[in-house]
């Protein structure tokens, strides 16, 4: 047994993330563990791009408002306690309410081939981020 070392929090990359986005790796599993946690706290109006994973991957809320949605679905609120799933290579978005900050705990894993874990798509444009509380 042992305690891992920390990693300082990073800044959500432009590339991947609309607004003001950190995240702390908490484990990122080396073989045979595939095991992926991250923490990410989005500001109000922040948002990941479309993106898919290859094995799938769970969103736990701790505190805040969310938002996730499914490319051609409806946006779904996120609240503190509730977990989303989202199945292998669905695109989809997830991020803040444009009035509440939010963060979760995003667990996914490695494909165990050595393939990407995560592609990513196109930013996700206001006229997508619509809030149905607004």
């Amino acid at each position: 047994m042992e305690i891992l070392p920390k990693h300082p929090s990073a800044k959500g990359p432009s590339e991947m993330f609309t607004g003001d986005v950190w995240y702390d790796v908490v484990h990122a599993g080396q073989e045979p563990s595939r095991l992926r946690a991250t923490v990410v706290r989005f500001a109000p109006c922040a948002r990941t791009a479309w993106h898919r994973h290859a094995v799938g991957q769970t969103l736990h809320v701790t505190e805040g408002v969310g938002l996730i949605r499914s490319r051609g679905g409806e946006i779904l609120v996120m609240r503190p306690g509730d977990t989303v799933h989202t199945p292998p290579g669905e695109w989809h978005w997830h991020g803040a309410a444009p009035d509440r900050f939010m963060s979760h705990l995003a667990l996914w894993e490695a494909p165990g081939n050595g393939g990407a874990e995560t592609e990513w798509g196109e930013h996700v444009g206001d006229e997508e981020y619509h809030y149905p509380g607004t």
